[in-house]
């Protein structure tokens, strides 16, 4: 069965993206990224060497002519911060399909809805296709829509905590209203994490430290390409009705 996924005009066959922080080294990156089967790999613009040749480059372990490098602004504040980072991405790059996320505090990571909208405008009058990580709200969901954002990425749980989806309501309520890719982004925690968002209806899920942190990130890795493809598979499946009390498999009537 094909079951690929669009964003911004471009097919992708995993709905698995994977980051490239908090890894030992470059080389484990690498293979946890081949295990994991992503496609797409996230690039914090302000933290990881893209452009600096005196020094390791991300590059030479993570082909860019392979995979899709996703430039984010990790670490940015304000919604200027942001836009000047991923305009220098570009300038190094040449990258438009780029991920936008700007935090309103160094405590919480929360998103910065404001600062984020407007970002996001900014971003698409310059020819940018933002993906955008935002809080678990249906109405700023379809705010960022609006806006011209290519794809809708809702946090699970604060970034890095691996708590695993808290609200699976709204994040149901985002996929249903969104007419565009919704991608959970942050707090997943386990593999069960990746199965519960792909079974909501997400197109796929971003993560970064459940893999970099584990024991074992390579893995870890493929643990999680799993655990989105069995929650892709189930939700496209229909599970079964809940029902408060048995049903049993066999029927009761006609017993000997």
């Amino acid at each position: 069965m094909d079951d690929r996924w669009t964003v911004a005009g471009r097919t992708f066959r995993s709905r698995l993206i994977v980051g490239t922080g908090k890894y030992a080294s470059f080389e484990e990156n690498a293979a946890a990224l081949e295990a994991s089967g992503a496609e797409i790999v996230t690039v914090a613009v302000r933290r990881v060497n893209i452009s600096d040749p005196g020094q390791p480059l991300l590059t030479d372990y993570i082909d860019p002519k392979r995979f899709t490098y996703l430039p984010n602004t990790a670490g940015c504040f304000t919604a200027e911060e942001a836009v000047r980072t991923l305009r220098l991405a570009r300038e190094a790059g040449g990258w438009d399909l780029v991920k936008l996320e700007v935090l309103g505090e160094a405590k919480t990571l929360y998103p910065d809805m404001r600062e984020t909208l407007k970002a996001t405008e900014t971003l698409v009058r310059e020819g940018f296709k933002p993906m955008v990580y935002c809080v678990d709200d249906p109405i700023a969901a379809k705010q960022l829509e609006e806006a011209g954002a290519v794809a809708i990425m809702p946090l699970g749980a604060p970034i890095g905590s691996g708590l695993g989806i808290q609200n699976r309501v709204t994040i149901r309520l985002i996929v249903e209203g969104a007419g565009v890719p919704v991608l959970v982004d942050a707090g997943v925690g386990t593999a069960s994490d990746a199965t519960v968002a792909m079974e909501l209806g997400c197109d796929g899920v971003l993560m970064n430290t459940a893999i970099a942190e584990a024991k074992s990130p390579v893995l870890m890795a493929r643990a999680m390409k799993a655990a989105v493809e069995a929650g892709r598979l189930a939700y496209r499946a229909g599970r079964m009705g809940q029902r408060r009390y048995a049903d049993p498999s066999s029927p009761l009537a006609g017993l000997i």
